[in-house]
């Protein structure tokens, strides 16, 4: 594959590094950013095996793209900046740790290998997690945990080490769920997959390279038969034409059906206030509950004062063709959220702005309901915000995966402080 001297806009600096499938370049206009070219080249067995596939470079370009808007949309941290070309993206620039990080959530391939005995198909849960140095002279041995950490890598200033292990490993996992859950709206197993981290200029620890059809077994209705992956290729002992026509198609068939794994937008949480003088309160829920992607409506409305109007607000918002969830703020004698959970079926959080000097009795009016009432009651609007997350994500990967990013950056700042007090103290 020659040198290229432009890519779409973008003037290309020197070649970084060039790989089986792609080319790593420079970019003089943006500092600290790369260019990935594709290459139309399909490749197995360390190289071995290797054929050139017209169009693939596009696809496989596509098809990381999607996948990367996804993982940026929900917060996880990542490389990718934007596509350059049809066949080529922008990156930050990473110096890139020689480590394949694979998640499994069922036994096959090489698995099985190495593991005689089991049985292909088992499942496992949570999802099991390994690491294969790359080394194509030695066929990418597995690595252990200790050999990772004895060997020492630093990229960029940062030392890999224990944590950096472990971010790694939960990010790995999160990753899978995600595109597994992803996968799961368009009736695909996703049975396991490879990603692979960086340091960028500033030490930050990303997901990076590339995530495509060679990256994972893809499993249609959950049948092997039915495989769309790269692993067609590799099972093939001859090829012919017809045969990279058929992957061909198998790979834009999983880039087309990425165009519809987007969940349905079809919640809204209802803030419903019983006075204006909770105003505050209640945009401080809906500024949570939009971190999180949640659509959102404030109302005010006092199941006291006026009740008709209360039961009138509820029955407009279950006409709607959406999933609701209502949240009421209402202190005192709280009767806002237990007269909406008597008189709806959709799910009720109250949420009272209480005051310091009458915390307990603002508390204890939202906890003590009358029976056959479902309400729960949350102190923090962040609080409130969660928990509504939590049920729209049941079935909204999205919105989950935010939830779950959440925790991960909660895991991570731990780690961070932990690490620089511990320092001081050396």
């Amino acid at each position: 594959m020659s040198k290229p001297t432009k890519v779409g806009d973008y003037e290309l600096g020197n070649l970084i590094i060039e790989g089986k499938t792609k080319q790593v370049y420079d970019l003089p206009s943006l500092p600290g950013n790369v260019l990935l070219l594709n290459k139309d080249r399909i490749t197995a067995g360390d190289g071995v095996k290797a054929h050139d596939l017209v169009g693939k470079s596009e696809i496989s370009n596509q098809t990381n793209g999607k996948i990367f808007e996804i993982l940026n949309s929900v917060g996880v941290q990542t490389s990718f900046v934007k596509l350059a070309a049809k066949n080529a993206f922008i990156s930050k620039k990473c110096e890139m740790i020689p480590i394949e990080c694979v998640t499994r959530r069922l036994a096959t391939g090489s698995f099985l290998k190495r593991n005689p005995g089991v049985t292909e198909g088992y499942r496992f849960y949570p999802p099991k997690f390994e690491t294969f140095f790359k080394d194509d002279a030695n066929h990418d041995p597995q690595w252990s945990d200790e050999q990772i950490i004895c060997a020492k890598f630093t990229f960029n200033g940062r030392l890999i080490g224990r944590q950096e292990l472990e971010q790694m490993k939960r990010t790995s996992i999160l990753i899978f769920e995600i595109l597994e859950k992803a996968w799961q709206l368009r009736n695909c197993a996703l049975i396991d997959m490879k990603i692979e981290f960086g340091v960028d200029t500033e030490g930050n620890l990303l997901v990076a390279d590339v995530i495509d059809s060679d990256s994972w077994r893809l499993w249609p209705s959950g049948d092997k038969r039915l495989m769309v992956d790269k692993q067609v290729y590799r099972n093939l002992t001859t090829v012919t034409q017809s045969d990279l026509d058929t992957v061909k198609r198998n790979f834009q068939w999983i880039r087309d059906q990425l165009d519809h794994i987007v969940p349905t937008d079809n919640h809204l949480v209802v803030i419903i206030m019983g006075s204006p003088s909770d105003e505050g309160h209640c945009r401080k829920i809906a500024d949570c509950c939009k971190q999180y992607g949640l659509n959102v409506d404030i109302r005010v409305s006092s199941a006291h004062k006026g009740t008709d109007s209360t039961i009138e607000i509820v029955r407009y918002y279950e006409s709607l063709p959406k999933k609701i969830i209502f949240v009421a703020v209402a202190g005192r004698s709280n009767g806002l959220g237990p007269v909406i959970s008597g008189n709806t079926s959709y799910p009720v959080i109250n949420c009272p702005p209480v005051k310091p000097e009458n915390v307990n009795l603002d508390i204890w009016s939202s906890l003590n309901v009358p029976s056959g009432l479902g309400c729960s009651t949350v102190i923090y609007p962040e609080s409130a915000a969660i928990q509504a997350a939590q049920i729209v994500g049941l079935d909204n990967y999205l919105i989950w995966a935010r939830l779950r990013v959440k925790q991960l950056v909660n895991f991570i700042s731990l780690q961070d402080a932990d690490k620089k007090l511990y320092n001081l103290t050396l």
